[in-house]
């Protein structure tokens, strides 16, 4: 899994480095450590899990010091365990103290994604099922948290609101009906958008499957009701489940033939993988 470019990435950095410096730097590190000292640091998972965004949390010692020197040591996407060292960075002693928390947030946060995308993923092996994310993202990192959940093995649901026209309630609502929305918006939009539905009833399902849909989510759907509208479908429109599955829904869901599985809290609920950065002893040198 490659990174993605710095173009989606430098000015997430230097916001956070700029909102941690606030007006006058790190006055801890400049106290103590003089100008040009160089150090050592090793990132260090304190869990197991799967690492995603290594190269995007070290890019920030590069930002500070452009002759940083980092090795990464773990792929993206691999699995580790507690105490495996991640990445080693060789830099001013100042730059790596100072870049240190914002470095370590972004890991932790994409490899918690990652970690938790993964468990899931694990769950509906087996079947032909999709994990995807929503947009339920951190406003301005939803390109770094929809990437994390691609390094977990997940699939990404839509990026914005340009990507593909989702059908939702209150679509339905404000355009009088769930045909008088379908209809609508294929009067306007290109060949190649596809149109996906929300229902929450299996009346509602029928009238999406009438309508030739591309693809019908089941929002909030008890398990028995979407058995039943799996047997409806029958096959002729992709289904998506959604609505506060955990793992283990996912898994039931996938066994009853469920295309895809939407799950918000991939993003927004996924606990923050633990990681830590180690320094060496300084040595005094220039």
């Amino acid at each position: 899994m490659n990174s993605p470019h710095p173009i989606f990435f430098d000015e997430i950095i230097i916001n956070a480095l700029k909102e941690d410096f606030g007006r006058a730097g790190d006055l801890t590190t400049e106290a103590l450590v003089e100008k040009g000292i160089r150090g050592t640091g090793r990132i260090i998972a304190k869990q197991d899990g799967c690492i995603a965004g290594l190269e995007i949390a070290t890019h920030t010692f590069s930002l500070l010091e452009s002759d940083s020197e980092i090795e990464i040591m773990v792929p993206e996407g691999d699995s580790v365990s507690s105490g495996t060292v991640l990445s080693v960075v060789n830099a001013s002693a100042r730059t790596i103290l100072a870049g240190e928390r914002t470095a370590l947030n972004l890991l932790g946060l994409l490899s918690g994604i990652a970690t938790s995308t993964q468990d899931v993923v694990k769950k509906v092996k087996g079947y032909n099922t999709r994990i995807v994310c929503t947009r339920k993202t951190t406003p301005g990192l939803r390109a770094l948290e929809k990437y994390a959940v691609r390094t977990g093995g997940g699939f990404n649901h839509r990026f914005g609101l340009d990507d593909a026209v989702l059908i939702k309630e209150n679509h339905i609502t404000v355009a009088g009906g769930l045909a008088n929305a379908v209809r609508g918006v294929r009067s306007r939009i290109g060949h190649l958008a596809k149109v996906e539905v929300e229902v929450e009833t299996l009346d509602q399902l029928r009238e999406a499957v009438k309508e030739e849909v591309d693809i019908v989510m089941l929002d909030n759907m008890s398990f028995e009701t979407a058995c039943r509208a799996m047997e409806i479908v029958d096959g002729k429109v992709m289904i998506e489940v959604s609505g506060g599955l955990t793992g283990e829904d996912a898994k039931k869901y996938a066994s009853i033939g469920a295309d895809i599985i939407s799950m918000g809290s991939l993003t927004h609920s996924s606990p923050v993988f633990d990681v830590s950065l180690i320094m060496d002893p300084l040595n005094g040198s220039r």
